[in-house]
């Protein structure tokens, strides 16, 4: 059976908490098998009948919806593309600067791209390569302009740093 990384955007803000027992049997229950959960900051593996990401991501979310009781934005990753990712360098050596992997579900339009860059400064870096953005930070994400207000492009999306990547693809191997 297929193993996938469902990466869940403010499972546990607004005043909400969820534990990772909780998380893990909501997703048990909806059939999925071999479920864990990776830091507790709402990264769940799971197995899944079927190689269809995208009805995984909508399973997972209408699970949450009726077990929580809110929307819980959720984007699933294979092993092949988190392992792809946990690879990559797209600003070159790491010298210091944070690596933030921010997950969508499809690739982003022109508008989202275009605001994305706008907020290219000395502190911070972008890209965006298919259905993910990519921001490096030299500093504290709290320093940087983009830390502080973390435009609303409109297109839903969830952030990891390149180490938190990095241990999931490993956990996926």
């Amino acid at each position: 059976m297929p193993r996938y990384a469902a990466l869940l955007r403010a499972i546990n803000v607004g005043g909400h908490v969820v534990t990772m027992d909780r998380l893990r049997g909501l997703v048990f229950a909806g059939g999925f098998t071999n479920v864990e959960t990776v830091i507790a900051s709402g990264n769940v593996l799971f197995d899944a009948a079927g190689d269809d990401a995208a009805g995984h991501e909508r399973d997972i979310e209408r699970l949450l919806q009726q077990g929580l009781g809110y929307p819980v934005a959720t984007f699933v990753r294979s092993p092949g593309e988190l392992a792809a990712l946990a690879t990559m360098t797209p600003f070159g050596p790491e010298d210091g600067r944070t690596i933030n992997v921010t997950f969508l579900r499809k690739p982003p339009d022109a508008a989202y791209v275009e605001r994305l860059l706008s907020f290219r400064s000395d502190l911070d870096d972008f890209l965006v390569l298919g259905r993910e953005s990519w921001w490096a930070c030299r500093g504290r994400a709290s320093d940087s302009p983009y830390g502080k207000v973390r435009p609303d492009t409109r297109t839903p999306g969830t952030t990891r740093n390149l180490t938190t990547v990095r241990k999931l693809a490993a956990r996926l191997a």
